[in-house]
């Protein structure tokens, strides 16, 4: 299968701890295809929240197609996922729990559809954060002096 990525929510593995993840289409303008083809979209400060039965995507920056004319859209405008009903209650069930709630991670391409990577994930605290840094520098020194001593 191929897949063209649009867009990754870079901060998202790092302000988050992650439990979840599933693929969900978009309802977009057709503006939107051609800036997203262009790689005009920004997941940064953007979430995903479950109303009634459906599910939204807020403050996906999305840039204004140049082209576009009269038929443009709203750039930070909230956009429909399409998920299965089942998928939907299961997040449903998630996102109840205390603290948990919806990111996407990417938008990407699959057979010419737009689509978007949402993950059901925890806020990390700073000590949280702070831990991770550490681990990551530690095991990064493990591998240098492994390293080192092989050679």
């Amino acid at each position: 299968m191929s897949e063209r990525v649009v867009t990754r929510n870079k901060q998202a593995r790092r302000d988050y701890e992650i439990f979840d993840t599933m693929e969900a289409g978009m309802v977009l303008q057709g503006s939107e295809v051609k800036s997203l083809r262009q790689g005009q979209a920004d997941l940064k400060g953007s979430f995903a929240r479950v109303e009634g039965e459906e599910v939204w995507l807020y403050d996906c920056h999305i840039a204004p197609y140049e082209q576009a004319g009269y038929a443009g859209h709203d750039p930070k405008r909230r956009r429909k996922l399409l998920l299965h009903r089942e998928e939907i209650r299961r997040l449903i069930g998630k996102v109840a729990q205390k603290g948990l709630t919806l990111i996407p991670l990417r938008i990407y391409f699959r057979r010419g559809y737009a689509k978007v990577e949402l993950a059901v994930a925890r806020a990390r605290t700073r000590g949280d954060k702070r831990r991770k840094i550490e681990e990551q520098r530690a095991r990064r020194e493990m591998q240098q002096e492994v390293r080192r001593h092989k050679g």
